[in-house]
């Protein structure tokens, strides 16, 4: 059994990470997933949330949003629409953001599916600064 893991993260965009990682620990659809050298094969879906991973005995993190994960074979795939590092995120826009959703959630009169796509932005602004104020 090998002692790492090979972590890619990717966007529509861009290539946001690939590296050898001793665990990671993503959003999944049903909470957060641990995931260590030897893991069984599985495909998940992705949630807004906080990506972390230790690399050679340091913690990282990335914000990521939507998308899915597959592990197979030590190798851990994450397909997200959004994926940040902490140092690429706008703590003030990110504050601005969830400032707005939240007024605008406080006196909601919109669709179901409105009120879940904003409630989906407040989540990714709340993420942000979470990471933007851990750095």
């Amino acid at each position: 059994m090998a002692d790492q893991l090979q972590l890619e993260v990717v966007t529509p965009e861009r290539r946001v990470l690939a590296a050898a990682v001793n665990s990671v620990t993503v959003p999944g659809r049903n909470g957060d997933m641990q995931i260590l050298p030897g893991h069984a094969a599985l495909i998940s879906e992705l949630q807004t949330g906080v990506l972390a991973y230790n690399q050679g005995g340091t913690a990282q993190q990335l914000h990521v949003s939507g998308g899915f994960i597959e592990v197979n074979n030590d190798k851990v795939s994450v397909l997200a629409e959004i994926a940040e590092r902490p140092e690429e995120i706008d703590a003030a826009r990110a504050r601005l953001a969830r400032e707005h959703t939240e007024k605008q959630l406080s006196s909601w009169s919109g669709s179901e599916e409105d009120f879940e796509k904003a409630r989906a932005k407040l989540e990714r602004s709340m993420v942000r600064l979470q990471l933007a104020s851990n750095r």
